[in-house]
């Protein structure tokens, strides 16, 4: 099963709540870059990661364990694309396509279970990648609202060799705001919502001009890579150039493969930045847990 990562063409970080956790609104879309995940039958439960470095306390081992397949005789692969700690949703995209094998019994026979709730437990972004589709998630990654088809866009990701703890990254944001606090904003006519009907109705330019990441001054004034990855795809005329959920990687979306073709030959990024030209993601529409 594939796993495909998730660009955040809005991330409004909200109230934080007294239990620590910040309420929030994004739209998020799933882009053509994915892990592989495969399960088959073994005499005895084993899992390998490739990379190797990312098999302690893989998501996927934990999902495994919340529904109670932690010590069943399966042989677990996973392949990985996606890098860690580049806001793109690797870890929670591997999780949700594991719930999703044993939802479809995939897995063998589980009794009834809140599957949304496993979902919940295991990761904030584990429920947008359980529905299977581009949604608008708001709460604190609970409430997912399935967007529809989406249109035929594509994005140029370049990620640089960082790897942003999100822990750091609310944090230093939420030591900008004590200093600087941030305006209410209102649900309706919010940049998120903005953007929603912008994508449902196809209309790029007005995504272009709504989309908003509240970690992006933060995280490109912490990690140079990172700034200068964002300056990079400007420089080379990208119509929209982001960060993604609370970075390293960014990305620049575009309204065609040509466009962002041409965007990825005319980028001059250092070394070990690894760039990716990659569609929208084919997604089945919104699936019910």
């Amino acid at each position: 099963m594939l796993a495909y990562a998730k660009i955040n063409l809005t991330l409004e970080i909200l109230a934080r709540r007294e239990d620590g956790y910040h309420t929030l609104r994004s739209v998020m879309l799933p882009v053509g870059l994915a892990d592989e995940l495969t399960v088959e039958p073994g005499p005895a439960f084993a899992f390998e990661c490739d990379p190797p470095t990312l098999t302690a306390d893989n998501l996927v081992v934990r999902a495994l364990d919340r529904i109670g397949l932690g010590a069943a005789p399966l042989h677990v692969r996973l392949r990985k694309a996606i890098p860690a700690g580049a806001g793109l949703g690797g870890g929670s995209s591997d999780a949700a396509a594991l719930l999703r094998l044993a939802i479809d019994g995939a897995l063998g026979p589980i009794s009834t279970r809140d599957w949304l709730a496993d979902a919940r437990a295991l990761g904030s972004d584990v429920p947008f990648f359980l529905v299977g589709d581009g949604a608008l998630v708001e709460g604190t990654g609970d409430r997912v609202t399935a967007l529809g088809a989406l249109p035929p866009w594509w994005v140029v990701l370049a990620m640089p060799s960082v790897h942003v703890s999100t822990a750091d990254a609310y944090r230093t944001l939420a030591a900008h705001r004590e200093k600087n606090p941030a305006p209410s904003r209102a649900r309706a006519g919010s940049a998120s919502l903005r953007v929603l009907e912008a994508v449902q109705a196809g209309d790029f330019g007005a995504v272009c001009r709504a989309a908003v990441n509240d970690f992006e001054p933060i995280v490109a004034a912490a990690y140079p890579p990172v700034a200068e990855t964002l300056a990079a795809l400007r420089a080379a005329g990208a119509t929209l150039a982001m960060l993604s959920g609370s970075g390293g990687a960014c990305f620049a979306l575009e309204a065609s493969e040509a466009n962002a073709r041409a965007l990825a030959d005319r980028l001059s990024v250092a070394p070990a930045t690894r760039t990716v030209v990659v569609p929208l993601a084919p997604t089945p529409g919104w699936r019910a847990p």
